[in-house]
């Protein structure tokens, strides 16, 4: 009798997917990630990830707004610009003191980094040392430290490493495309001329941009081919869902569906494989089931905290709880109770 041999699918004689980091990613190889079955996405995502990360440890940082509101910038999603009547209570910038009070309690809820934010278009030299006295009471608390605070000449970047900042978060919001329906006031090469700036000056890039602002798929799919395609990956891409303020053009803007979400994070992972990719903005409206499915995609960095600049974010303890239902950072917990 003969025995006829296993009839194997073919999607499962696949080879894994290489690890290695690329940086030559065409549109057409990004539209077919984006365009392929949902489960065979997230299960490339998994095994990228899983080469590069433990999968279940998630980065945690805290951003503060240090300066609110008043921006010039004309950027149709952002509350802080002038042109726009969101109600927003403007702050000058913040004392020392507070912002060493607020880099204990992040410490202390578990943060590894402090993001600071600035609403500037360029800062002056004078702002500058303002603000690396405040980079130096973070540092004081142990804690990594990130910085965006709008564009950079290249002696600004200089001072800023010198004075031993980390990152430097400058995001490239969309695609070169559509750029120009979200944002006039700056142009997109002026965003990869901070970016040279940064890495020339030696400090780590945070870099990523915001989905949802009724952009096209072509433009997710853009803005990750950029992202991937820089002369270095950004060592953390945040990855925004807009959050839609009253008083922004963008406040009626349709929602993304949440699996479009979770597939620009999954082809973010496959990307830039070393890269943390993280939950950003829009994170309050995301059910628990969403942002897990997130994690699974590759998605491996959140913000803590009630805010994020001047938008709502899930409170501490309602993403420790998450990740106790998820068995994240388990290990650590443990470590930390002991």
């Amino acid at each position: 009798m003969t025995v006829s041999a296993p009839v194997t699918d073919a999607r499962e004689a696949r080879p894994a997917p290489s690890p290695a980091v690329r940086r030559d990613w065409a549109l057409d190889e990004v539209r077919v990630l984006f365009e392929s079955p949902f489960s065979d996405l997230l299960f490339r995502a998994q095994q990228v990830h899983r080469t590069h990360f433990d999968p279940n440890e998630v980065q945690v940082s805290t951003l503060l707004s240090i300066k609110t509101g008043r921006c010039p910038e004309d950027c149709k999603y952002c509350p802080q610009s002038v042109r726009w009547n969101t109600g927003l209570e403007e702050e000058e910038l913040l004392p020392v003191e507070v912002v060493r009070a607020a880099a204990r309690k992040a410490k202390a809820a578990g943060s590894e980094r402090f993001c600071m934010g600035a609403a500037w278009r360029r800062p002056r030299d004078r702002q500058i040392d303002q603000v690396i006295e405040l980079l130096q009471v973070v540092r004081e608390e142990g804690l990594e430290t990130c910085m965006t605070l709008g564009m950079l000449t290249a002696s600004q970047a200089d001072r800023l490493k010198q004075a031993g900042l980390d990152y430097y978060n400058h995001n490239l919001d969309t695609s070169p495309e559509y750029y120009g329906d979200i944002i006039t006031t700056r142009t997109f090469e002026d965003r990869l001329e901070t970016l040279a700036h940064v890495r020339e000056a030696g400090m780590k890039v945070c870099c990523g941009g915001i989905v949802g602002m009724g952009e096209a798929r072509a433009d997710r799919i853009g803005m990750l081919a950029q992202l991937a395609g820089l002369p270095e990956h950004p060592q953390s891409v945040p990855i925004n869902l807009l959050v839609r303020v009253p008083g922004t053009p963008l406040e009626d803007t349709e929602r993304l569906d949440p699996l479009e979400f979770v597939r620009t994070i999954a082809v973010a992972r496959i990307l830039m494989p070393a890269s943390r990719v993280r939950l950003s903005a829009g994170r309050e409206d995301m059910s628990e089931e969403l942002q897990a499915l997130c994690f699974m995609a590759g998605a491996n960095s959140i913000f803590y905290g009630e805010k994020l600049l001047t938008t709502g974010n899930p409170d501490a303890e309602a993403d420790l709880r998450l990740f106790e239902k998820l068995g994240i950072n388990q290990d650590k917990t443990r470590t930390e109770a002991t």
